[in-house]
């Protein structure tokens, strides 16, 4: 991508999205397109329409969606899936009728089925059963892939979808209720330590296995990948594969660790002392889901945060953004 190229970026406050504004001009991108939510609704198919007419991006970084862990997919399923399958139709479709040169299309591990081998390679997709608790995200998120496949091989469009393993970092969403694994425990153990509770309650058994990679590195990531020579994007296409696979690469670490060890972890960093309690009543969702990186780290990327430190920067960000004492 040149340096004066066009991008979008959708969904450019989220997690990962204002990860990617971070490293776009950290490395000198200066013509970059956002819209807030207020003004510019992606369900809506008229209001993305006028926008890719009127602006005409170059390059697409597909990063708005709707997003939440176990109890917001379990109490709005509705909603999981229908935001999720306008957004992605409508910016897919409009970026393909402007002419754009690359999409990068963002996903999630949730993608892949419940009970496939570990550590899940790209070659899983839509081998078994999905894990119930997310199916109607997984499902939009899986016919995000589709269309970028079939427009590839309809169109010769070039537009890579990337999943990445559970992400946090900073920006991250600290719902009581709707938030992820790690941004929930973060809120959940710095208000026990500033309300002196004696024990913080956990869902699940704690034996869910987790990998987990600090969003700034997701960002690194997904420039990398947009920053292939065009010999190398083009063997991640479909309509340049001969092994029948999508255009899909995992991003991860390719280690994971216990639900116990993460809050272990993340209680330390907290500075709570109390005792932990794990609700076995509670879901524990899939027992395991490792990437496997293989791909990604055969082209020359790799993580480069280490855990420890992305929970001090995640924690810190919680603090600052919360007005946390």
């Amino acid at each position: 991508m040149d340096k004066n190229a066009k991008i979008y970026v959708a969904g450019h406050r989220g997690l990962v999205g204002s990860a990617l504004m971070r490293q776009l001009q950290a490395q000198g991108y200066n013509n970059i397109v956002t819209r807030t939510h207020a003004a510019l609704d992606l369900t809506n198919q008229q209001s993305v329409a006028d926008f890719f007419k009127t602006e005409k991006p170059e390059y697409v970084f597909l990063a708005a969606a709707k997003v939440g862990g176990i109890y917001a997919n379990n109490t709005y399923p509705a909603e999981f899936i229908y935001e999720n399958l306008a957004i992605q139709t409508n910016v897919i479709h409009q970026s393909y009728l402007a002419d754009v040169k690359r999409l990068l299309f963002l996903g999630s591990s949730c993608i892949y089925p419940r009970d496939c081998p570990q550590p899940i390679k790209e070659e899983y997709l839509l081998t078994g059963p999905l894990e119930a608790t997310n199916r109607p995200y997984a499902l939009a998120k899986i016919a995000g892939i589709e269309m970028c496949w079939s427009y590839n091989r309809q169109y010769g469009t070039q537009y890579l979808a990337a999943m990445p393993t559970n992400l946090y970092g900073i920006g991250d969403n600290y719902h009581p209720e709707n938030s992820h694994v790690i941004p929930a425990l973060i809120r959940k153990f710095h208000e026990a330590k500033v309300n002196h509770q004696p024990t913080v309650t956990i869902w699940g058994s704690g034996t869910p296995r987790r990998e987990f990679l600090y969003s700034d590195d997701m960002a690194q990531a997904c420039l990398f990948l947009m920053q292939l020579p065009d010999n190398q994007f083009k063997q991640l296409l479909a309509n340049d594969r001969n092994d029948g696979l999508p255009p899909l690469v995992n991003v991860g670490t390719g280690s994971d660790i216990t639900i116990k060890q993460l809050a272990e972890l993340i209680g330390s960093v907290v500075g709570y002392s109390g005792q932990l309690i794990f609700d076995s009543t509670k879901p524990d969702g899939m027992m395991r889901k490792l990437m496997d990186v293989g791909l990604i780290k055969s082209l020359g990327w790799q993580a480069s945060t280490s855990f420890t430190d992305g929970m001090n920067y995640a924690y810190q960000n919680y603090q600052d953004t919360k007005g946390a004492v």
